[in-house]
């Protein structure tokens, strides 16, 4: 190792600007247009290249009330033919244990709870078949096993997990009247499948305070159930820190997302699926050398959606790090 890279490496070691396969939620994994697919990808941080035990926990909160369809907002709503869905709000509380039992290897599990209410006017735009509903609910934890002993620097790897089932997906509409019919399955809890998580990584420096991580993360669903599965999504990232002050860190990344539609008898594959790019600006705070807070606000830049879906304006994310 060079004396350069030698000095770099304590500063890359402190937080390194990697995402850990969240799709925190951490993936949302469903919105209010009966099947598509959001996601709210943000780095994990704190993550370093040694031994050791990690805790993340992470609030995500999204309103999906604005109704798209491809690259634009559609202003005369509802469209005959098509359900007037009003809102979906979404609170995600993610916890992440994440262990790296040498440098080479990590283990990492995500548990997200999610808390969400819907409304919908349903198809004749009357009341008589409009609901809501209120989920309260553990969803589908994932596993996660990543390798980045590659390069000396072990700053390159790739990632292999699973998404299970964990999550309920037999919820009924509680209010309205459509109160005891199944909720769509797109805003049930869990997908009810089991997925093939596949990554890949590299973080490295610009300079000697501007930090870069690349990342590509594909989800895959093996199989379906009760007539659903959800489409296959890639997410790929690109982030940027500053490591000027040593209290806290600026930080930006463009996250973008290509999904496809989802299939099954109980799927609404026309209004599921599409493509989205974000900017998410964020910071993070340095508490001590074990604690960090970070939050991070991510905007949408572009969405081309399938058929008519309900879409958040920002996505708001702030969290806590703790390295044992």
């Amino acid at each position: 190792m060079n004396s350069s890279l030698k000095l770099l490496m304590p500063r890359l070691n402190r937080s390194m600007m990697f995402f850990l396969g969240m799709t925190l939620a951490n993936s949302v994994f469903a919105c209010a247009s009966c099947g598509c697919s959001l996601s709210s990808d943000w780095t994990s941080q704190g993550f370093s290249t040694g031994s050791g035990l990690r805790f993340d926990l992470r609030y995500d909160y999204l309103n999906q009330n604005q109704v798209r369809s491809g690259t634009g907002k559609v202003s005369n709503w509802p469209v005959s033919g098509h359900e007037q869905e009003l809102y979906t709000k979404n609170h995600y509380v993610t916890t992440m244990i994440d262990y790296s039992s040498d440098p080479n290897w990590g283990f990492s599990a995500q548990v997200p709870y999610i808390y969400r209410t819907h409304a919908t006017n349903g198809m004749n735009y009357d009341g008589s078949d409009a609901g809501t509903s209120k989920t309260s609910a553990i969803g589908d934890i994932k596993v996660l096993a990543r390798y980045q002993g590659f390069t000396e620097e072990r700053n390159v790897g790739v990632q292999l997990g699973l998404k299970l089932p964990t999550g309920g997906y037999k919820q009924n509409f509680t209010g309205g009247a459509l109160a005891g019919d199944s909720l769509d399955r797109g805003l049930q809890a869990g997908t009810g499948t089991t997925d093939l998580l596949l990554g890949v990584f590299r973080f490295s420096s610009l300079s000697q305070n501007v930090d870069y991580f690349y990342q590509a993360m594909a989800q895959v669903p093996l199989n379906s159930k009760d007539e659903y599965k959800p489409g296959s999504s890639l997410n790929l990232n690109l982030g940027f820190r500053n490591l000027e002050s040593e209290k806290f860190t600026p930080q930006i990344q463009i996250n973008a997302r290509v999904s496809n539609k989802d299939s099954g008898n109980n799927a609404t594959p026309d209004d599921s699926g599409g493509k989205t790019i974000y900017l998410s600006p964020g910071m993070t705070f340095h508490i001590n050398k074990k604690l960090n807070l970070y939050t991070f606000l991510q905007l949408p830049v572009y969405q081309n959606l399938n058929g008519y879906q309900l879409a958040p304006k920002y996505t708001a994310s702030i969290g806590t790090s703790f390295q044992f």
